[in-house]
């Protein structure tokens, strides 16, 4: 966005409990702030104080591992103010969450986990659900750790074709 539609701190404010209320999931610092600096007129340290003021107010909570979650005051003050936020900064922002939740939903369903074993190989626990069940929940051994990253990253890349292609081994067409 080219203009800046936020000129001060209690829209910064209106647009952080407005992104809160709309993410799927509790949110780190980072996720906030790549959502909330989508006008020009946010810079860094503003969208910083805000955040900690709507801390600091109990609008939103901060979790012990870093996590930001819109509290029920911040829920009711966000439903009164969303009208003050420009139309064109909230479907920015509505494209933005959908983007970022479809994020954390491919992260839950696709997760891949290298942990080291006691003999220096190397457990690779691969995991891929759709929205009801675990569809594969699979371990593999790994001889060095740069060779059980790469099995995980790869399959993280397109778990659907590694998932097929399981399927297809296991049940040809005959």
């Amino acid at each position: 966005m080219d203009a800046a539609f936020i000129h001060d701190n209690l829209e910064i404010k209106f647009l952080i409990l407005y992104i809160a209320a709309r993410v799927s999931r509790p949110i780190p610092v980072e996720g906030m702030q790549e959502l909330t600096l989508c006008d020009s007129g946010i810079d860094y340290f503003s969208f910083s104080q805000c955040l900690n003021d709507l801390v600091r107010t109990e609008h939103l909570t901060l979790s012990d591992d870093g996590l930001y979650a819109i509290t029920p005051k911040g829920l009711r003050n966000s439903e009164i103010c969303e009208s003050s936020l420009p139309m064109s900064v909230r479907l920015l922002t509505d494209r933005n969450v959908a983007a970022y939740n479809q994020m954390l939903l491919r992260k839950e369903q696709v997760r891949a986990q290298v942990t080291p074993r006691k003999n220096g190989t190397y457990t690779v626990t691969l995991h891929f659900s759709d929205d009801v069940d675990e569809l594969l929940h699979l371990e593999l051994m790994a001889a060095t750790r740069d060779l059980a990253q790469g099995l995980a990253d790869r399959f993280q890349k397109n778990p659907e074709q590694f998932y097929t292609r399981l399927m297809d081994t296991l049940f040809p067409k005959e």
